[in-house]
């Protein structure tokens, strides 16, 4: 794994760089598969909490590895998480994207992937695959409409065109836009900050944002419930309101 993608654990948060800067960090199969294992990692063990996910170099993806799939007609699928390692079934944990260069494709479907994004000054998004006669179907299209307002995104997507960074953080779609050395640490500071709180509610809440999405508000509400009951009746919750009382910080179990 240490070839092509790096895991660096920074106390709750794991640190994941794409480390293949002579392809531009493009996405091959070995990639994917380093990517959907790292997130396994992340989902699977308590003490992390958030996640960090960068480029090598001075481009954070430039997408499915092309050069890979003209030489061998492999797709960079993985098994467990989809296209690109992540698009397909991002982790549970939350996870910052730290981004520079031109985000294109692949590479801007993997950042929308993530939940919040620190791009650094001058970089540029795009989703150019109808200039290629293909769809943005790594969730490009799904994602880009609940990011930007919809004919924005449509602009985007239909002409092929890009949007500049500065414009992506004026319409809310990039959380901070920094200097291009401030990038990982920036996005690392984003990252404890949610790693400083209680990780059911975290978890909870980035699940009903994303499961409530398309629902009714009824619906909506009626299926936050089945997802905030349990955390209303963790220790955790208990813990919070101690906290709060007694004027210290929480110990959080995660349960």
């Amino acid at each position: 794994m240490d070839e092509y993608l790096l895991t660096e654990r920074e106390g709750p948060v794991l640190v994941i760089t794409l480390n293949r800067p002579h392809r531009r960090n493009a996405i091959d199969l070995p990639t994917a598969d380093a990517l959907a294992a790292a997130l396994d990692e992340l989902d699977g063990d308590p003490e992390l909490r958030a996640a960090v996910l960068t480029g090598s170099g001075s481009t954070f993806c430039a997408g499915m590895d092309l050069k890979a799939f003209a030489e061998t007609g492999e797709r960079p699928i993985s098994a467990s998480r989809g296209g690109l390692g992540i698009v397909g079934r991002p982790p549970t944990k939350p996870v910052v994207a730290g981004v520079m260069g031109h985000v294109l494709g692949g590479g801007f479907e993997i950042a929308l992937a993530c939940d919040l994004i620190v791009a650094a000054e001058g970089t540029t998004f795009g989703v150019p695959e109808v200039k290629r006669g293909l769809v943005a179907a790594g969730g490009g299209a799904v994602r880009l409409a609940q990011r930007l307002p919809h004919h924005l995104a449509l602009q985007m997507l239909l002409t092929g065109e890009p949007l500049p960074a500065a414009r992506a953080h004026e319409l809310g779609m990039v959380n901070v836009l920094v200097p291009a050395e401030q990038v990982r640490d920036t996005a690392l500071e984003l990252a404890r900050a949610i790693a400083a709180n209680a990780p059911l509610a975290v978890a909870a809440t980035k699940q009903i944002v994303t499961e409530t999405r398309t629902l009714d508000n009824a619906t909506a509400l009626a299926h936050q419930e089945t997802i905030t009951a349990p955390v209303r009746a963790s220790r955790d919750a208990r813990e919070g309101a101690r906290a709060f009382a007694e004027k210290r910080l929480p110990m959080w179990e995660g349960r």
